[in-house]
């Protein structure tokens, strides 16, 4: 792996020079200082897909909603829809505290990956490269099923007007959340894209924390690890290294993810 991403550069018909590199998005293992970080972010990582399954079958509570307004004096009608909406808030309230856990190893990574020059940075932290590569993966394919569900935002907007009309019912205790937790989850479900939100805000958390670290680090991971993932593309010889198929789509999402981030931090925008 030592050499994989080395400095070596060739220059095309254009004069540009392009970086002749192999990124191991599918077997990259850690070196044994990364070995630690690179354990407490794979255990995270582990639950993404129980989070993004549980999105994609989330129906929502839409009929009972509707019935509980249109029969406002229904009792039956609030506590059914009542009882429909408090699974579904704790669900959605899984997935808030997944983006804070998600969020706390972003910063972690950034740490090590933003320490040195990209291209070094990049080749002797392979591992850790790919674990960022797969939240940003993540982030991307959360926020496109959360758009794609708008009982979302309905669901949860009900729980909060109910929950303090709604005491007798015994389910309530069970799935109840705090309103301090509820409002940041508010906050947080407002956004089209959550998941993209949070992450930005976890790159603008670690300038903030590091600034006599130079912007420069932060901003040339994001846009050498987009330019990475674009040659590697563009590079037939190394896409028939790719051991499945999904690979290819793989990077190319996590080359919009790489662009998306340069724009919160970077002075210059998604220029690459």
């Amino acid at each position: 792996m030592g050499n994989l991403l080395q400095l070596l550069r060739r220059e095309d018909s254009s004069n540009v020079k392009i970086p002749d590199v192999f990124l191991d998005f599918e077997n990259a293992m850690p070196v044994p200082s990364d070995e630690d970080l690179y354990g407490r972010v794979e255990t995270v990582l582990a639950k993404r897909i129980e989070i993004l399954d549980g999105l994609r079958q989330y129906r929502g509570a839409t009929e009972p909603i509707r019935e509980a307004i249109k029969n406002s004096d229904c009792e039956k009608s609030q506590v059914a829809a009542w009882k429909a909406v408090c699974p579904l808030v704790k669900a959605l309230n899984v997935y808030y505290q997944y983006s804070i856990e998600l969020e706390q190893q972003v910063v972690e990574l950034l740490g090590v990956l933003c320490s040195e020059p990209p291209m070094e940075t990049l080749d002797s932290h392979q591992a850790l490269a790919k674990q960022f590569a797969i939240i940003l993966d993540f982030v991307l394919a959360f926020d496109d099923l959360k758009m794609n569900t708008p009982s979302i935002q309905n669901d949860f907007s009900y729980y909060r007007r109910m929950r303090n009309r709604v005491k007798a019912v015994e389910i309530a205790e069970e799935h109840e959340v705090s309103n301090e937790v509820a409002n940041r989850m508010s906050m947080f479900f407002a956004f089209p894209t959550p998941m993209l939100k949070m992450l930005s805000n976890s790159v603008t958390v670690f300038v903030k924390k590091n600034e006599a670290l130079p912007l420069e680090n932060t901003t040339d991971i994001f846009s050498t690890m987009a330019n990475l993932c674009r040659c590697m593309i563009e590079d037939q010889q190394i896409v028939a290294k790719f051991q499945q198929e999904e690979t290819v789509m793989f990077v190319l999402r996590v080359m919009v993810g790489a662009i998306i981030l340069l724009r919160p931090c970077s002075p210059c925008g998604c220029i690459l």
